[in-house]
């Protein structure tokens, strides 16, 4: 059950935030929603969201795996649901998605698909664990900005997950149950 109400005070900018995210992605957000109660905020967090996703120099394939394996170590139920449906809409495969929380057990998953993982686990970790060695693993498959990139994406998905689940922002029903369980 959401902390707070999903029903923020109208306005045309919330009106036009609704008309957009049902456009986009077929319903409304609850994330939007719950922020929408601060209209400075919202406007400064659809700015960023549509900064980032013009992102584009690291692989969709290890963004999504990064950003997913920062949902489940938070247990973000809302950014499993919809990071699942958004990363399989683009063509992710579904059966690596599935297996994010259980990578390590998994064999589907390439030498530096798993370098990724660890990585956003690491980055997650309060205090966050990430090593030197990670790093250098890391660099011996990605260059400066898509280190940069994956680094900022992981980071980003701390800031979505932590808010909604402070929030108590659960799965929205993006597919018909989330596919991956959380930790």
């Amino acid at each position: 059950m959401a902390r707070i109400p999903l029903d923020p005070p109208r306005s045309l900018f919330i009106r036009l935030t609704e008309w957009y995210s049902r456009r986009t992605y077929g319903a409304v957000l609850d994330p939007g929603m719950a922020i929408a109660h601060n209209p400075r905020v919202l406007r400064t967090y659809v700015r960023h969201e549509l900064s980032v996703a013009r992102w584009n120099r690291l692989d969709d394939t290890l963004t999504s795996l990064a950003v997913m394996a920062s949902a489940a170590t938070i247990g973000c139920s809302w950014c499993l649901d919809f990071g699942f449906w958004e990363s399989t809409t683009r063509g992710i495969d579904a059966a690596k998605l599935r297996d994010v929380p259980r990578w390590r057990d998994s064999d589907l998953f390439t030498d530096l698909e798993r370098d990724v993982m660890a990585y956003a686990e690491a980055m997650t970790a309060t205090p966050p664990q990430v090593t030197d060695e990670m790093v250098a693993g890391l660099r011996r498959h990605l260059d400066d900005a898509e280190l940069v990139e994956l680094t900022m994406m992981i980071s980003v998905e701390n800031s979505r997950s932590r808010t909604n689940s402070a929030l108590g922002l659960t799965s929205q029903g993006f597919r018909d149950r989330c596919e991956i369980p959380a930790r």
